[in-house]
């Protein structure tokens, strides 16, 4: 497994802010999941070797597009490296029957500043082959679109 997906947005708020955004278990339930998905946070615990696990529910599962049932993706976090408002490195893996979606695949969130904003660039590498690539960055694409309007509080 050695795709990288990624995707990146510039955010009209300071590093900070969008770090904390980040590591707080309410914002990431609010803002992570991607559109047609809600997500809910079953564990946390935020510092280096630390993590958390999700439950990704899709509001319309028509077809059946869930990893771990028809529904749902649960997912194991583990962060990885954390760098107050410049990077967030987390490892993820799939609670999955098929082993399409088996493997660890490494998220790392950099956050750059940028005038009044921040460069967010999120880069996935080992994704997993069972996940289409354009559907994960526009996936990645979405979740940030929301963290930006929770950050900016424009949701």
């Amino acid at each position: 497994m050695d795709r990288t997906d990624r995707a990146s947005r510039l955010i009209a708020a300071p590093p900070v802010a969008v770090y904390g955004a980040l590591l707080d278990r309410e914002s990431l339930e609010a803002w992570l999941p991607p559109d047609g998905m809600r997500g809910r946070v079953e564990r946390w615990d935020p510092r280096p070797g630390g993590g958390f696990r999700m439950v990704l529910t899709y509001l319309d599962p028509t077809g059946s597009p869930g990893k771990t049932s028809d529904a749902t993706d649960v997912v194991d976090v583990a962060f990885a490296d954390l760098v107050p408002s410049e990077r967030v490195v987390t490892r993820a893996v799939f609670e999955a029957d098929d082993p399409a979606y088996a493997g660890t695949m490494t998220m790392t969130w950099r956050l750059a500043a940028d005038g009044d904003g921040t460069e967010v660039t999120v880069t996935a590498t080992d994704v997993p082959p069972g996940i289409d690539q354009a559907a994960h960055e526009a996936g990645i694409a979405s979740s940030l679109a929301n963290l930006a309007a929770y950050v900016e509080g424009t949701d």
